[in-house]
């Protein structure tokens, strides 16, 4: 493999051309008209159009992105998370083009697309699952049978997709008519499948996750966990490696079944298995995630290892450079997702231009972003900016670092999380680690930001008065045989 064409856009097409280019190997980015400008254009060694600004006429085009590698002699594609990331279909239409796709095999690519098909694959294997139904279904007297079963409350889940669409959770009986109806017509809207399914609603559950990494020679191995319970409209907002509510032996129980996972669908290169853990500390096999995640930054910190390195080496047959005995978690990592959201206003997308766009900088800090000051943000694609990561030596250190990269984070000309991610911080559900993925419904709300920043004026005010009468009560006049201007008198 001699070169990669990235079929993505923003901060991961930039991370993987960044590892690409470390390796000695050459770039080719894709572009919409809207990204013409984009900083991943220009930092990749070639750029293609692909089309106008919508993705479904330029990103999301199988046959352009293909077309693309081809003119330019790409022998690679990396398709970064999103797009087609998770898109079958164009794993294979790749190795078809006698192309490598940098990620899994179309086969686990499928399986683990669906819901039911990835429960059906690891049945076998042993792995705790939340009690549901097993199938899908869209008829509702079925449904009422099964959540009678099964007892309330009960989750309604879009079989064919993730992100919180067509997800409903249902107290009672004379609210499932209803919310199935909701939950079938937003996965239709969604995915264009109304199938769903159902399982048992687990109160206050951490999600946890677990990275795993697997060669073409049969090698698997697990890269601990991540905390990924800060989520506003189950979307995650705030990641952080290791967690703290895990022990020793659930840490290792939670790995060995993600590998079994892996192996259950014949996995190559770097995948995610995602877990509930309920209050009594059980964990739940939920999905699996076929592709880099948003948050492997983490990952990365704490093991002291390259993931896409490690995906473009198993990509080109190379077998794993270690075991799992070989691997240690050093330290402590946070990411707090930068989207041009408004915190104060249910984190409705905030469009503008970056008038002002300065990151932090300094040891333990890492920013992973796509934009630069002066540029616009599209309405087009997903509003995250960039993903902000500190390191400690410990959970204390990484969060106190986070905190002031996030006073030192400059960005005006829309509205940003970062507000939310310093109210996470220094929350002390947060700061304790006894906090689930309700925590934003427990504990946050834009009365709760605004006060944060009214306290904040209060004290700066206290402090500036202060120092004001400070100054007051002192003369401060130049001692005259310090005086430059009466030596230089003439």
């Amino acid at each position: 493999m001699r070169k990669i064409l990235v079929a993505n856009r923003g901060e991961i097409a930039i991370r993987v051309m960044r590892t690409a280019k470390k390796m000695g190997l050459k770039t080719v980015a894709v572009y919409s008209e809207a990204d013409r400008n984009a900083p991943h254009v220009r930092f990749a060694d070639e750029a293609v159009l692909l089309g106008p600004a919508p993705s479904a006429e330029s990103y999301l085009v199988m046959e352009k992105v293909i077309q693309a590698a081809k003119d330019t002699g790409a022998d690679g594609i990396h398709p970064g998370y999103g797009f087609l990331s998770e898109n079958a279909a164009f794993a294979k239409m790749v190795e078809e083009h006698k192309l490598t796709f940098i990620g899994p095999k179309p086969h686990a690519i499928q399986v683990m697309g669906n819901k039911l098909a990835a429960k059906e694959a690891v049945r076998d294997y042993d792995i705790p699952m939340v009690p549901g139904i097993e199938e899908a279904i869209t008829d509702v007297k079925l449904a009422e049978k099964v959540a009678k079963e099964i007892g309330f409350p009960i989750l309604i889940k879009a079989s064919a997709g993730g992100g919180g669409k067509g997800m409903r959770v249902v107290e009672s009986l004379k609210d499932l008519p209803e919310q199935m109806d909701r939950a079938i017509s937003e996965a239709i809207a969604a995915f264009g499948d109304g199938a769903v399914f159902i399982e048992k609603y687990v109160g206050s559950p951490r999600h946890i996750e677990i990275q795993v990494l697997a060669d073409t020679h049969g090698n698997v191995v697990h890269l601990f966990e991540r905390e990924c319970s800060v989520q506003r409209r189950h979307q995650k907002v705030v990641e952080e490696a290791p967690s703290t509510v895990l022990t020793p032996e659930i840490r290792e129980a939670m790995g060995e079944a993600a590998v079994k996972v892996a192996k259950a669908c014949d996995y190559v290169g770097a995948g995610t298995v995602e877990f509930l853990l309920d209050e009594s500390k059980n964990f739940y096999f939920l999905e699996m995630n076929t592709r880099l995640q948003v948050e492997h930054p983490v990952t990365e910190i704490i093991c002291g290892l390259d993931l896409v390195e490690q995906q473009i080496r198993v990509a080109r047959g190379e077998q794993l450079q270690f075991e799992q005995s070989d691997l240690k978690i050093q330290g402590h990592a946070i990411e707090v997702r930068v989207y041009a959201e408004d915190p104060l206003d249910n984190f409705t997308p905030s469009i503008g231009t970056l008038s002002t766009y300065k990151v932090p900088k300094g040891e333990g800090i890492r920013v992973d972003d796509g934009f630069e000051e002066g540029m616009p943000i599209p309405i087009y694609y997903d509003p995250m900016i960039a993903k902000l990561i500190t390191y400690g030596k410990t959970r204390d250190e990484a969060i106190q670092l986070m905190i002031k990269a996030i006073g030192d984070y400059h960005i005006e000309g829309a509205s940003t999380t970062l507000p939310f991610g310093q109210f996470v911080c220094e929350h002390e559900a947060f700061t304790s680690g006894n906090f689930d993925t309700h925590f934003v419904k427990k504990y946050y709300s834009p009365e709760a930001l605004t006060k944060k920043y009214a306290e904040e004026k209060e004290i700066a005010a206290k402090v500036g008065l202060h120092l004001f009468l400070e100054q007051q009560r002192s003369l401060k006049v130049p001692a005259e045989q310090n005086s430059n201007w009466k030596k230089n008198r003439v």
